[in-house]
């Protein structure tokens, strides 16, 4: 069984933990060391278990806590050669047995039986990725900091059962907040985050086509409510056809397993679990 979650997520620092009793993984490291074993241990995780840290791109709240955990752990960190160079200053000394080089493989990496597919996003970065984690009977997608739904993000996404996906601002917010023009400019660029609006369409697409958990994440803090993303894109999403399900803390395996329900007419709809990602604390766990 796997169990996917984020530990942390938004602006001022990104993590997310996938694993099986075969491997444990972090997709990022971006708050400090402390804090992700901090949030391990609340979902009963050690750090010491933690295989591989998968790094996205470099910008700090993606790395910030990558370093010291691989001193302090030994765990590996996977990384293309253009994010390493960008990040190694940032994160210091790591033993270069540690590191693993994946775009020196040969399209992805094998890791205690779950298969790690990295893939380019859209994003101001050295060589930006997400990644598709899979144990072969469910495939798990992170895919946060990209400006555009380009075709490598659908194909990708395509098929998962669950997925992390940015809904990082509202435009509304953001024309009339407190950032400057060129800020602005940037973040709403194809090479910077995706709006709530549009992460509503992606969310539906993907319902529509299987997924069954959606976690909405790296909200920005001066430019989005979790209440104000989480209505934008389920509104959406029910718009679209898709009836979103509200879970407790834990969204259970059996509902991947579960047949979506009879519509009107006998049609079936799209069932969906969504969860927005807490800022400063884990999500709620979803195990497939």
């Amino acid at each position: 069984m796997l169990k996917f979650c984020t530990l942390f997520s938004g602006s001022s620092g990104n993590s997310a933990f996938i694993g099986n009793d075969t491997a444990k993984l972090l997709v990022d490291a971006g708050v400090t060391a402390k804090s992700i074993e901090h949030e391990l241990a609340l979902i009963d995780e050690d750090p010491r278990d933690i295989d591989v840290v998968l790094i996205t791109h470099e910008h700090i709240d993606h790395v910030r806590g990558a370093g010291v955990l691989a001193r302090r752990y030994g765990m590996k960190i996977a990384v293309n050669r253009r994010t390493w160079y960008a990040m190694a200053a940032e994160v210091g000394k790591v033993d270069p047995a540690q590191l693993i080089f994946t775009d020196e493989l040969n399209g992805s990496l094998t890791v205690g039986g779950l298969e790690i597919v990295p893939f380019p996003i859209s994003h101001d970065a050295a060589d930006p990725v997400g990644y598709s984690i899979s144990d072969r009977r469910h495939k798990i997608t992170v895919a946060t900091d990209t400006g555009y739904l380009s075709p490598a993000l659908h194909d990708y996404c395509s098929g998962s059962s669950a997925v992390l996906i940015e809904a990082n601002h509202d435009l509304d917010m953001l024309e009339h907040g407190p950032y400057p023009k060129s800020l602005i400019a940037r973040i709403r660029g194809k090479r910077g985050h995706m709006c709530n609006a549009l992460c509503g369409e992606f969310a539906a697409e993907l319902a529509e086509s299987g997924t069954r958990a959606i976690i909405i994440g790296h909200l920005s803090n001066e430019n989005n409510l979790p209440e104000l993303a989480y209505e934008t894109v389920r509104r959406t999403m029910e718009e679209a056809g898709v009836r979103v399900v509200d879970h407790g803390d834990v969204i259970p395996p059996d509902f991947f397993s579960r047949s979506d329900s009879d519509g009107v007419n006998g049609a079936t709809v799209p069932q969906t679990g969504l969860v927005v990602a807490p800022r400063y604390s884990h999500s709620k766990v979803i195990l497939l």
